[in-house]
């Protein structure tokens, strides 16, 4: 009897060990090429948080917040980066998209002109070229944006210019306008100076929530486990580089190639002062306020259309953040 209680010790110990079971394969799709802005999902992933949750992330280059918000909202992505409008607008056309989170509190559009081509505002908009992606948020509010300041929308022609193309087109008057995020404002100051003009759409009133991390609905009904520990991964991620963004920047130049140092410092930068509202100071790093998304809701019924009205608060949660980790409001500057 010993000699068998031996021999199957033996045994058990020599057995090869099973694999550790591996992490889900879950893919994010950025709004845009990798900047700043999404150097949290870089650093967690160096870190090993997401895969110590069980995660294995894989992160997708984006196209622009309407090719995002579409994807995730057909399940072609369960996770992604856009414009909250933007997804309001896909919403309605019957995508089935959740925002999770907010990353700019604030709205980033921006407008871009120089001066020398005879402009000093949007009243000046009225036959010119603006260029940008197809899927860019501000294409796609374009009406909201123009009849905010008093144009026909269908005043300006918009000539489709790649995301890392846009200051070129500026700068060879390709185009006469172009539209950015906010966070890339000191990289256009540096470039053109005193001749760089330019107007954030918070300024004539129009501050929707900018872009956000959103989630596939079916998916986050079947695994609300997972999608709570991306979030809080993430805001952990966020504040972590609001803290000290040094190790940010280093794990997203590692992952990604072409990007200027100085270039994403400066971004980040403007990004912090995107990042903060009263909630986000108060609430949760990330939280999402309802009587604002109300508001964004009508501000997408006014100047687009909702094609097919829903529960705004079915568009949304806050409820899987960690109220513990809040924006740092000492680390804003404007």
């Amino acid at each position: 009897m010993k000699r068998c209680k031996i021999a199957g010790l033996l045994f058990a110990l020599a057995a090869p060990t099973a694999p550790a079971m591996a992490g889900q394969s879950v893919s994010l799709i950025l709004n845009w090429t990798p900047a700043a802005d999404h150097s949290p999902f870089y650093y967690a992933k160096s870190q090993g948080w997401y895969e110590k949750a069980g995660i294995d992330l894989s992160i997708e280059v984006g196209k622009g917040s309407g090719v995002s918000s579409l994807k995730v909202g057909s399940g072609g992505a369960p996770f992604g980066i856009s414009d909250l409008a933007t997804m309001l607008v896909a919403r309605s056309k019957g995508a089935d998209a959740v925002a999770l989170m907010s990353i700019y509190a604030n709205t980033g559009q921006t407008f871009y002109w120089l001066k020398s081509s005879d402009i000093s505002g949007p009243k000046d908009f009225a036959g010119r070229k603006i260029g940008n992606p197809p899927g860019d948020a501000s294409r796609v509010m374009w009406p909201a944006f123009a009849k905010a300041v008093g144009l026909a929308p269908e005043s300006v022609a918009f000539v489709n210019v790649g995301p890392t193309a846009k200051s070129a087109a500026l700068k060879s008057k390709t185009v006469e306008i172009i539209s950015d995020f906010y966070n890339s404002h000191d990289i256009k100051l540096k470039e053109f100076g005193g001749d760089l003009g330019s107007l954030n759409w918070k300024d004539i009133g129009l501050n929707p929530y900018g872009n956000s991390l959103i989630v596939n609905g079916a998916f986050l009904e079947k695994n609300p486990k997972l999608s709570e520990d991306f979030v809080r991964i993430t805001q952990k991620a966020y504040a972590a580089c609001v803290a000290e963004f040094d190790p940010c920047l280093k794990a997203l130049l590692d992952q990604v190639t072409g990007l200027d140092r100085e270039e994403q410092l400066m971004q980040w930068g403007r990004i912090k002062y995107l990042m903060a509202d009263e909630f986000t100071t108060t609430k949760a790093l990330g939280w999402i306020d309802e009587g604002r998304m109300r508001k964004d809701y009508e501000l997408v019924q006014t100047y687009l259309g909702i094609e097919k009205p829903f529960a705004v608060e079915s568009a949304f949660t806050s409820r899987m953040l960690d109220p513990l980790v809040k924006m740092d409001a000492t680390k804003v500057a404007k």
